[in-house]
């Protein structure tokens, strides 16, 4: 019985947390693929996001509620501008012009950059003689220095010896036949200053409105609906919206139903019972994933400087994260002892 509780809650999270990474770096070379065929990445954004709103509609407790917090409203309508309309477009517009290897790099600056508005918005203590903000400039600047690197430099291509995984480039596509490296590794940095910006909104949100499945759906609705405006602007070509039975479709149902349905409720279970770095810890492991897949598959288009960059970004990562969770730590520690001193100072106000 021991054994069975422990296979659940050691090994089966580690286990699901794998195969999100796997799975979404998965999505993101077969959305590449589209992409390098031709699919918008504007109408691909609204497509995916209007899904997901309609797999998230159930959980909406906001819209159906009579009496509505009107406050709140606004907050959605950010949330959705910042998270959806500029964050996902820049980010699939970057995918366009590169390859995932550059989304897994880039993603790994969000905790830095957070860390960095937050220092200059001073909602955060910048102690130079504390361990824990040490670390996290180190982090910081190690993700800096690997973004700088995974930009300008590229390195030699790997080759492939294997003559028949050749065939794979022809099938799927991992860096972008309309390639703008430099342009794409831009878009998704500001990508990733986007999504550091919409989770510090998210914060103020959840504390208003604490049902977190009610705030993604309300923030994917309306940002939906931004998306699309954008999109009608800058796609004003009706073929570009029109949609076959095709990879481009299976993809955008994939990425929705993942997204929306299995990977969020596969998070809040490990969250709840692992902790919330739990989840966090595992984002860098998709440089490792999206490597692999490179050297096996996509050798003759995947590149050393490119794959060692992305790891020097996850090291800066997981620095930026040790340090953030000794800061935790700490703060917990301080509370508890508060905690402990109280009854004591109760006591001797009563004597």
């Amino acid at each position: 019985m021991e054994t069975k509780v422990m296979v659940i809650g050691e090994v089966v999270p580690c286990m699901l947390m794998v195969l999100m990474e796997v799975c979404t770096i998965g999505l993101t070379i077969l959305a590449s693929t589209v992409l390098s065929k031709g699919l918008s990445p504007f109408v691909f954004v609204v497509y995916t996001n209007a899904l997901s709103s309609i797999f998230l509609l159930p959980y909406n407790s906001f819209i159906g509620r009579r009496n509505k917090r009107d406050d709140l409203i606004p907050q959605f309508l950010l949330l959705g501008f910042v998270g959806v309309t500029m964050a996902q477009n820049l980010a699939f517009v970057g995918l366009s012009y590169s390859s995932p290897i550059v989304a897994c790099g880039m993603g790994n600056l969000i905790p830095s950059i957070s860390f960095i508005l937050a220092a200059l918005c001073r909602r955060t203590n910048v102690d130079l003689k504390s361990s824990s903000t040490r670390a996290k400039l180190i982090g910081t600047l190690i993700s800096i220095i690997g973004a700088v690197s995974l930009t300008l430099y590229r390195g030699p291509v790997i080759k492939d010896s294997s003559a028949h995984l050749r065939l794979a480039p022809r099938l799927f596509v991992f860096l972008s036949n309309n390639e703008h490296w430099v342009v794409g590794c831009i878009l998704f940095a500001t990508a990733s200053l986007t999504f550091s910006i919409w989770n510090i909104l998210q914060v103020g949100t959840l504390e208003k409105c604490p049902d977190v499945m009610t705030v993604a759906s309300s923030y994917s609705l309306f940002g939906t609906v931004q998306s699309a405006l954008l999109a009608l602007i800058i796609e004003r070509d009706p073929n570009a919206w029109r949609l076959q039975f095709d990879m481009g479709l299976l993809v955008i149902v994939s990425t929705a139903v993942f997204a929306s349905l299995i990977k969020s409720h596969v998070h809040m279970w490990c969250i709840q019972r692992k902790g919330q770095f739990y989840v966090t810890m595992f984002r860098p492991l998709g440089v490792p994933i999206a490597s692999m897949f490179g050297c096996i598959f996509f050798a003759e288009t995947f590149h050393y400087g490119s794959m060692m960059s992305a790891a020097v970004t996850g090291i800066g990562y997981y620095t930026m994260m040790w340090g953030q969770m000794r800061e935790d730590e700490s703060r917990r520690g301080k509370v508890d002892l508060v905690e402990e001193r109280a009854p004591l100072l109760q006591e001797e106000d009563q004597v």
